[in-house]
């Protein structure tokens, strides 16, 4: 009886002895890291997401929980230790051995456009015996964008052919300040120096002279993605954001300058969003990453925001606008832009089944895309 209960108080003293030998070390010489294998991928593509967890120390660790969530956007495969509710939320089990590395591989699918990260995950650590757990949350910071996927249509692709058979055809021409493409009323942004006061003193109204075409040097997108009606137009908006993709896509590999402009702020900087002009390599990528940070819940009104620059910076460009709706704001601004001989084409995404009524006076100027 006494040598059972010597056994009994030996084995308790080592229980706790390894205990506080697991307390102490579990952590020593562990390594876990998890990235994303690639920083982007389009809308439905797959990518990859790696775990690594590296034991460099000689005491094994017989259960180790890798815990950590990201955006219920990335769509991973269905598996045991996930769960998908208002997050993905992961539960991987290791069994590590002292000295031995481990790497798992985990699929998934862009759903929707985004910026997603992992900030942190929890490890939790057993003893041999599994009688007690330790916990730590370890700081990971890994992202991925899923950038939108371009839009592609035969209505959507006939339209980039036309607009790009206008810009062929007016690059090329030099601005002659003695050649004029006529005469228009005074708009409050035109520069007092065209003003043709000849045409001004005959009609007693302003008149300024309108130069002829310059060499085009950029195209312009802008994104109008106000959002405001009680019938929301979500999928539109997104595919707005899908169709500026395909139009700076297109006009970048035709050797253009292309800049983009929006009235959505970014989910980073807070700023609205806007890349000034540049036919660089860069370019694209520094697009594909604005219009996934951008936050469609976070719009500003366009007039106000973007007037300015629509008005004011025209000389030389193509304008590109896209926008899902045509708020009166929006129209007025558009028309006060077309009365000053200014050429644009509003790409128009609509619901399929939508027949739109058309604002008259613009109606040359809007390409309906389907969605």
């Amino acid at each position: 009886m006494i040598k059972i209960i010597g056994i009994g108080i030996v084995a308790f003293l080592l229980l706790v002895l390894e205990q506080r030998i697991y307390r102490r070390l579990w952590s020593k010489g562990l390594y876990v890291t998890i990235h994303f294998k690639k920083d982007s991928v389009f809308e439905g593509e797959a990518g990859s997401l790696l775990e690594i967890v590296e034991n460099r120390k000689r005491l094994p660790l017989s259960m180790l929980k890798v815990k950590f969530q990201t955006n219920r956007n990335l769509v991973f495969e269905a598996g045991d230790g996930s769960r998908t509710t208002d997050q993905y939320y992961r539960n991987d089990v290791f069994q590590i051995g002292g000295g031995e590395k481990v790497t798992r591989t985990l699929s998934y699918t862009g759903g929707k456009r985004g910026y997603y990260s992992i900030e942190s995950c929890d490890l939790v650590a057993s003893d041999l015996f599994l009688t007690s757990q330790m916990v730590q949350t370890l700081s990971v910071k890994t992202s991925v964008y899923v950038y939108p996927k371009p839009f592609d249509s035969r209505e959507f692709r006939r339209s980039l052919q036309q607009l790009n058979g206008e810009i062929l055809t007016k690059r090329h021409l030099l601005e002659d300040p003695f050649e004029y493409r006529g005469i228009r009323e005074y708009q409050t942004f035109d520069n007092m120096k065209s003003i043709n006061w000849k045409a001004t003193a005959k009609t007693g109204d302003l008149k300024v002279n309108q130069k002829n075409y310059t060499s085009l040097k950029a195209v312009r997108i802008f994104l109008n993605l106000e959002d405001s009606g009680i019938l929301k137009k979500t999928d539109c908006v997104e595919q707005s954001l899908r169709v500026a993709a395909g139009l700076c896509e297109y006009f970048l590999g035709q050797g253009m300058q292309v800049s983009c402009h929006g009235n959505s702020l970014d989910k980073l900087t807070r700023e609205p969003l806007s890349l000034e002009a540049s036919a660089g390599s860069g370019q694209m990528t520094a697009i594909y990453r604005a219009l996934a940070r951008t936050n469609v819940e976070d719009v500003s009104p366009f007039v106000g925001l973007l007037q300015d620059k629509l008005l004011h910076e025209a000389e030389g460009t193509m304008t590109c606008i896209v926008s899902p709706n045509q708020y009166e704001d929006f129209v007025a601004l558009l028309t006060q832009y077309q009365d000053a001989g200014q050429e644009y084409t509003w790409f128009y995404p609509v619901w399929e089944s939508t027949d739109p009524k058309l604002p008259e006076k613009l109606a040359s100027h809007i390409q309906i895309l389907h969605i």
